[in-house]
């Protein structure tokens, strides 16, 4: 007969730790099909994207660092992205229309990231990466044409 050899080392309990989060680790993603576990995340999400509104809007107004944009910083000429700063900072104070006003293709994306959980972060991940691309590209050159428009280089 063959002596055993020790295996390797087995938790005691499957269950996870109080102390380390793994309880509410397990609870969270037992919840995620639930409707409670779905606005839980949504709120979460709002919650979040809040605190950074109401934290940039805040440094801002202790610190203008003036414009961020290095190609609008350099050639004077704005970026899709440009706005999108603005959009957070506008929010905190919030001044929803100017908020929309800074790039609203950054507006309606935030609020796709916040409300994927009821639905649309589904939708997004049944489409085809080059759907997504396509997506993606019309929605950068719509902001870049807003920018544009809203900066007097582009008259609509």
């Amino acid at each position: 007969m063959k002596p055993a050899t020790p295996g390797p080392a087995v938790p005691v309990t499957s269950r996870p730790s109080a102390l380390s989060g793994g309880v509410l680790t397990a609870r969270w993603r037992r919840s995620a099909g639930t409707v409670p576990g779905v606005v839980l995340r949504v709120l979460v999400r709002l919650a979040a994207a809040a605190g950074a509104a109401l934290a940039v809007a805040a440094v801002h107004d202790a610190h203008d660092p003036g414009v961020l944009c290095p190609l609008r910083a350099t050639t004077g000429v704005p970026c899709p992205f440009c706005g999108s700063t603005t959009v957070f900072i506008e929010a905190g104070h919030a001044h929803w229309g100017a908020a929309l006003a800074a790039n609203p293709v950054t507006v309606v994306a935030v609020a796709a990231l916040l409300f994927a959980p009821l639905g649309p972060g589904r939708w997004w991940r049944r489409l085809s990466y080059g759907r997504r691309n396509l997506l993606l590209g019309a929605a950068a050159m719509a902001a870049w044409a807003w920018e544009l428009a809203r900066f007097g280089f582009l008259a609509l």
